[in-house]
């Protein structure tokens, strides 16, 4: 007769090699008492307990206690009382040779109980991949829901095997196949393999469990279970818990049991949160909010009631609505209270400056609330002002400029940069307040301080007669003043210049604040009053080391630096190497990297890097619209070419300057705003949209006449040329494009802006984020919803960074609440404006009130632990919601 070898043999002698001497096999149903007699054991012996009798069996065993005996029997198990070996079973290994058995056994299962629940589990157990990937998960003390909680986390493929990790999977593989965000109703992959394999049931047990969730609303419902019901019960379910209480449209699906609803939310905000699933959050959630009628909904409630809602985007695109709406009405009064709702959203989920880079529409809402906030500071500053502009003197008009009327154009360039972020969107969100944006900008602004500004700049004491100002270098005396003074004696051994065409003096300010945020680097705004006419070939050659700047008396007015032509690089590097030094393009010094930088500069004491962005983009027609683009893309590039300068060629001293700023609107310009230039007016050589030079010019009504000689240090007489220049903001033509002008005397175009900027590695210059407290001596959670109150211990300045922080409460390093950011970037003096709060909510679950739990700090963008806080948790109250 052939050997019986079943397919349960291995498991069979792995009991003996695992040290079991004594295995007991009850075989209920008889199915292998033929076949026993014939099984292969090569390391025990058999004994039938049906064809033995006990007393025989008892004395094999006392015979030889160390041997391996298999005890077969075709009967069940006996009941103790009636166990004549129960001594013997209590040391020994049962064993069943049932599918069911040997998977009770191959999943390392303690509990026998379980042998019906795997053979309804059948059709998932048949394939040995899934088996292998539950074992990894199984504890032997699992029970019949823990077992079905990890088989559809296998199915799901979730990366762990809870309950959220099941319901994310099968979330993101919905959103995947809603294409076009058109229905809910899809059955998606993991679903669809969870009801093949006969654990749909216990899918949507879990789901009950979790989040209370019941068709319909109620248990009693003959409604079948759907992901569209559970997402409509989870998500309006959150969105309830933030405002207090759900539309009457809505309330059917809100989830009733107290503790299940918090859990809802919870698992909610972890979506939104997690970086792997957020996507699938918006998508679903727009869906939702769509069918839903969402939006309607909202209409009636107030901003402040939907602060801390996050549920959908139509949410935030309401709470935009009402804010443009208080901006507007407000014409710059109560804006704090503006501000703190918006710094609450962009903490939030929509409008998260952390996710703009992800996805059009959090890119376009970060946008709208920079634009807002842009907004609110420029009426807030409009309505210090409303009286407008009055100087005593030049002097304090530069003064004032430069230190605060500088922030008009810095705010109105931020808003223009954010509308156009929002505007391929299609949305009309900023459309009306745009237009007053504008109408603030060019028609109140500009003309104040034009009328202000022409009141110190004319008359026989005015600027224009003298060109000079108190405590303010002339940008002709740049070199004299800046870098010959550093040169020398225990200054560097290498100074930089760094030029950039039309970098006005509020780029340079905001470039300033970016460059103090890192360590290293200390740079300090000082201003130069430039040249008139303000444009490029003038401004670039007063930058120029010289004795003597002229013009040629040739039909182009080429200008000359003690003989020597400027135009070119070139041209400039020749006369920059009389002084030690030479001249560089910016892209051209750093594509030549760190080595071959720190050779090319070697033989210098001075090197000028010339850079041309905003000037190149802003002086054509085709391109002007894009000045304000070119205005953020040259900060950044300057940026990186100080850190180039720094960390790559060891550079300590850099002056960062310009030729001249200018002046830009983003409204096209009509008749009104054009300077009429008298017919025949002589002597002319150059005319442009913003000056007009050339030899005995008649004086005009609208403009100003002067020589350069006395405004940008020409030599007299042949050297210098005359000059028209319009008042105010006036061009005298629209040729080549008119939004993008210089060449005149506004403090836009002749405030030149000095970075000094210096390499350092003391305490002064290192930064640091700002540190922040929890405030209140509690800490001891009693309800699902928790306060929690925190002080920013001293104001953000240079050195002093903000720092956003993420919010919850956790069991070691698991979260048992939800996450709250918060950003701390006050600059106020005042430890009661530095305050902020939050709410968690707990989730659903059993808490042990003698255990630490604690209340932990991590930042939003590194993701490190800033500091955590131990506290109790003691859910009493736990209906206090």
């Amino acid at each position: 007769m052939t050997a019986f070898q079943p397919a349960f043999l291995p498991a069979l002698t792995r009991l003996f090699t695992d040290g079991n001497n004594l295995v007991f096999w009850n075989d209920a149903e008889g199915e292998f008492s033929q076949d026993v007699d014939t099984l292969t054991l090569d390391n025990a012996k058999l004994l039938r307990l049906d064809q033995t009798p006990l007393l025989q069996v008892k004395l094999e065993l006392e015979t030889a206690p160390t041997a391996n005996w298999l005890l077969y029997s075709p009967t069940a198990v006996p009941e103790p009382v009636a166990d004549w070996l129960l001594d013997a079973r209590l040391r020994g290994k049962a064993f069943s040779a049932d599918t069911a058995s040997m998977q009770l056994d191959e999943l390392g299962l303690a509990s026998h109980a379980l042998r019906p629940h795997l053979k309804q589990r059948g059709k998932f157990l048949r394939a040995k991949d899934r088996v292998e990937r539950l074992k990894r998960w199984v504890d032997p003390q699992d029970t019949a829901p823990d077992l079905d909680r990890k088989m559809l986390a296998v199915l799901a493929r979730a990366d762990t095997p809870d309950a959220a990790g099941i319901f994310l999977k099968v979330f993101a593989a919905l959103a995947a196949d809603v294409a076009g965000g058109a229905d809910l109703s899809a059955i998606p992959k993991p679903l669809a393999d969870i009801a093949t394999n006969e654990l749909e049931p216990a899918f949507w047990a879990l789901a009950e469990q979790e989040f209370g969730y019941h068709p319909a609303g109620h248990a009693a419902s003959s409604e079948p279970p759907s992901l569209r019901g559970l997402l409509y019960s989870l998500l309006v379910t959150d969105f309830a818990n933030a405002v207090g209480s759900a539309p009457p449209a809505l309330k059917p699906f809100v989830i009733t049991d107290r503790a299940r609803a918090a859990h809802a939310s919870v698992f909610a905000s972890r979506w939104r949160s997690d970086m792997a699933n957020y996507a699938s959050y918006d998508k679903l959630a727009n869906v939702v909010a769509d069918e839903l009628h969402i939006t309607p909904l909202l209409g009636h409630l107030p901003a402040d009631l939907l602060a801390d809602a996050m549920t959908f985007e139509a949410i935030e695109k309401r709470i935009i609505a009402d804010l443009k709406g208080r901006i507007m009405a407000g014409h710059g009064a109560n804006m704090d209270a503006v501000r703190e709702l918006m710094a609450r959203r962009r903490d939030g989920h929509w409008a998260n400056p952390l996710l703009a880079g992800a996805n059009d529409n959090t890119k376009a809402l970060s946008a709208i609330y920079d634009a807002l906030a842009a907004a609110a500071s420029f009426f807030e500053l409009q309505a210090a002002h409303s009286q407008g502009f009055s100087f005593a003197s030049a002097d304090v008009a530069f003064d004032r400029y430069r230190n605060e009327l500088f922030r008009f154009d810095q705010l109105y360039r931020a808003f223009m940069v954010a509308t156009e972020a929002v505007e391929p969107m299609g949305w009309s969100l900023l459309h009306e307040l745009r237009d007053r944006m504008e109408e603030a900008y060019s028609g109140w602004f500009i003309g104040h301080l034009a009328s202000a500004w022409d009141a110190v700049v004319e008359g026989d004491a005015g600027l224009l007669n003298k060109w000079r100002l108190s405590d303010v270098p002339r940008q002709a005396s740049f070199y004299d003043h800046y870098v010959a003074r550093s040169l020398g004696g225990a200054g560097p051994k290498r100074v930089y210049v760094v030029i950039s065409d039309a970098f006005r003096y509020e780029a340079a300010e905001e470039l300033a604040r970016e460059l103090n945020s890192r360590n290293r680097v200390k740079a300090r705004l000082d201003a130069m009053l430039g040249v008139l006419p303000s444009y490029t070939a003038l401004g670039m050659a007063s930058l120029l080391p010289h004795q003597k700047i002229a013009y040629k008396t040739n039909a182009t007015l080429d200008i000359t630096v003690d003989g020597m032509p400027t135009a070119t690089l070139e041209q400039r590097s020749a006369i920059l190497a009389k002084h030690g030094g030479v001249a560089i393009g910016r892209d051209d010094l750093m594509e030549k990297g760190k080595d071959k930088g720190r050779e090319f500069v070697k033989p210098y004491q001075v090197v000028y890097v010339y850079h041309d962005r905003i000037d190149a983009i802003g002086d054509k027609r085709g391109t002007e619209t894009k000045t304000f683009e070119a205005t953020a893309q040259a900060i950044k590039e300057l940026s990186e070419l100080v850190g180039f300068i720094v960390n790559n060629l060891n550079g300590s001293t850099i002056f960062l300057t310009a030729d001249h700023g200018f002046l830009y609107q983003e409204s096209a310009l009509d008749e009104a705003d054009r300077t009429t230039v008298q017919e025949g007016m002589p002597g002319v050589v150059k005319s442009k949209k913003r000056y007009i030079l050339g030899q005995g010019l008649w004086p005009m009504q609208g403009a100003w006449a002067g020589n350069t000689a006395n405004t940008a240090g020409t030599e007299p007489g042949d050297g210098s040329v005359d000059f028209l220049v319009p008042k105010g903001a006036g061009r005298f033509h629209f040729v080549g494009g008119a939004r993008f002008v210089h060449g005149s005397a506004m403090p836009q175009e002749v405030v030149v802006p000095v970075l000094v900027i210096k390499e350092s590695d003391s305490d002064k210059t290192r930064t640091r984020t700002v540190e922040v407290s929890q405030l209140g001596s509690s800490h001891r959670v009693v309800t699902n919803k928790q306060r929690f109150e925190f002080i920013q211990n001293d104001a953000v300045s240079d050195r002093v960074l903000p720092v956003t922080l993420v919010f919850s409460i956790r069991d070691g390093d698991v979260p048992v609440s939800d996450e709250q950011a918060v950003t701390f970037d006050s600059i106020s003096s005042m430890l009661d404006e530095r305050k902020r709060s939050i709410f968690l909510t707990i989730q659903g679950g059993t808490y042990d009130g003698n255990k630490d739990y604690a209340l932990v700090a991590r930042d939003a963008k590194t993701k490190a632990e800033a500091w955590r806080t131990p506290l109790r948790i003691d859910l009493a109250f736990s209906n206090d919601f």
